[in-house]
């Protein structure tokens, strides 16, 4: 329904105005206003989307009128009806953002063509606002969907530079900040605590929220200005667990890794987080890898290449590389042995490290107990017996995880992807559909295919956004949409990036110079 109001001082000019608008737009609410101040009082009232202002009036003249309803109602369209038709009203009202401009007598027909013509914008200007605000809200829909695909890829180390800058925009974080990672541990039955993590992390603003694998959330948390770190990630810890509640904090537990000037390097800072979880025995529910005890250290001696023995020792487990770590963690039990370390120490020392290796399975899908020693070794030769238990244990429950994938389960994926591209589709979504880690999907694409998984996600969309090009009763903004991105800038930036030309320039050349 629209509404317009007309405002002039003569009644038999109103009237006319009405009697000529009524007969040619039937379902237009029309009211009247005799002067200026009463015009301002019903632009409050009957909120018009179109006024017929007279500009003579006396008292407040039409110019003076419109400039105060636009202060309050600036969406409101005016077109001026003067029986003056001089340069300084037309520049005032052209000042004013006035749509149109009448001159007494005007006939019928052009009266009708003039307010149609504002009336058909202000409808046209209605679809653009709902469209708008159906992306906006498209758009906060799939932000937590952003946030986890990014913390999964940045945490993998498979993050494209293409998207990367744009999506952390849109995510609204300052990310010249320091990062660290946190590792949240949940015990059986509290995976429905996910969600209020998030409503945590997203009330505080502090950071973004992986997805759930298992019964491990990762985040990625920003330093605040004027708090020292460890006052923040302690208290940000405490604010997690409040989450479970005091009475069922029992197998919670959070790790927190150390600061990191760029994203690139938050990786680090995650792997340090979950061997902060190694002993969550401990009476205070959080750790940080700092406070890891030096006895660890000795792990060290197993670097090399400039690298951390925990930056390899993850890869080695998600690649399944179960001979090298059997040979490193047994060589590791003789170097405790010819140091005299006590075989409790050992064992501490060795189940930790094993306990890494559980949450890094968990992380790709594999379901599995955290695994204990059932006893006390006498020595060293008992210890090392056990221990191969445990990690023959590990790898077998590795090896039952792989075989129960299909070997075509990467295709199907693909597939899907293919057929679902134009769509708010995301790691954790895929993850859901075919009951696997998203962590494990981001391995698997690195893997089989050699691109990362927003990679081919992209591929699909450039691709069917090429095609729908060659139609040039397309415009580029529904093309946008119609692939299955929000934002008309980022499409374009994508585009660009993959192509090497903007759309525009690949449309034009694609039709001939015709567009």
């Amino acid at each position: 329904m629209m509404k317009l109001l007309i405002v002039d001082d003569e009644q038999v000019g109103r009237e006319g105005l009405q009697a000529i608008l009524q007969k040619s737009f039937p379902d237009l609410v029309i009211e009247q206003a005799q002067n200026g101040k009463i015009a301002i009082r019903m632009a409050e009232e009957f909120r018009p989307d179109l006024i017929l202002m007279d500009i003579r009036m006396p008292g407040m003249d039409g110019l003076e009128t419109t400039e105060q309803i636009g202060v309050t109602f600036p969406d409101i369209k005016v077109i001026m009806v003067t029986a003056y038709d001089t340069f300084e009203y037309a520049r005032r009202a052209i000042k004013l953002g006035v749509k149109d401009y009448l001159l007494k007598p005007s006939k019928a027909g052009e009266i009708v063509s003039t307010v149609q013509k504002v009336l058909e914008q202000i409808i046209q200007e209605r679809k653009e606002r709902e469209q708008s605000d159906l992306r906006n809200d498209a758009l906060q829909k799939i932000m937590p969907v952003i946030e986890a695909d990014i913390v999964t890829q940045l945490l993998f180390d498979h993050v494209h530079q293409v998207h990367s800058d744009e999506l952390v925009r849109w995510l609204g974080v300052d990310t010249a900040s320091e990062k660290f990672a946190l590792a949240i541990l949940l015990p059986p039955g509290q995976e429905q605590a996910y969600s209020a993590i998030k409503a945590k992390i997203s009330y505080t603003g502090s950071g973004w929220v992986g997805a759930l694998y298992g019964r491990q959330i990762p985040v990625i948390a920003f330093r605040k200005p004027g708090t020292s770190f460890r006052a923040q990630a302690s208290s940000l810890a405490r604010d997690l667990l409040s989450a479970a509640g005091m009475d069922e904090r029992e197998g919670w537990f959070v790790g927190i890794g150390n600061t990191y000037e760029s994203l690139a390097e938050v990786r680090q800072s995650y792997q340090q987080a979950l061997i902060a979880t190694m002993d969550i025995s401990l009476p205070v529910k959080y750790r940080f890898y700092t406070d890891v005890t030096a006895a660890d250290t000795a792990h060290q001696e197993h670097a090399h290449s400039g690298r951390s023995w925990e930056q390899r020792f993850f890869e080695q487990v998600r690649l399944g590389e179960w001979e090298h770590i059997r040979e490193e963690t047994l060589d590791l039990l003789r170097q405790y042995e010819n140091r005299g370390t006590s075989r409790l120490q050992a064992q501490q020392r060795i189940l930790e490290r094993i306990w890494i290796a559980s949450r890094v399975l968990t992380e790709i899908g594999v379901e599995i107990t955290t695994p204990m020693y059932s006893f006390e070794a006498q020595d060293y030769r008992q210890l090392r017996i056990e221990t191969g238990h445990i990690l023959n244990h590990l790898e077998q429950s590795y090896q039952e995880h792989l075989e129960r994938i299909k070997p075509d389960t990467i295709r199907k994926i693909k597939q899907y992807i293919m057929e679902h591209s134009h769509e708010d589709i995301s790691l954790e979504g895929i993850g859901q559909k075919f009951e696997l880690s998203p962590f494990y999907i981001s391995k698997l694409f690195k893997e089989q295919l050699g691109i990362n998984y927003i990679d081919f996600l992209t591929e699909c969309r450039i691709i069917k956004a090429k095609k729908l090009m060659s139609d040039p009763m397309r415009s580029m903004k529904e093309i946008t949409f119609e692939v299955g991105y929000h934002d008309p800038n980022y499409f374009s930036k994508v585009f660009k990036k993959m192509c090497d030309v903007s759309p525009t320039e690949y449309r034009r050349s694609l039709l001939g110079g015709s567009s």
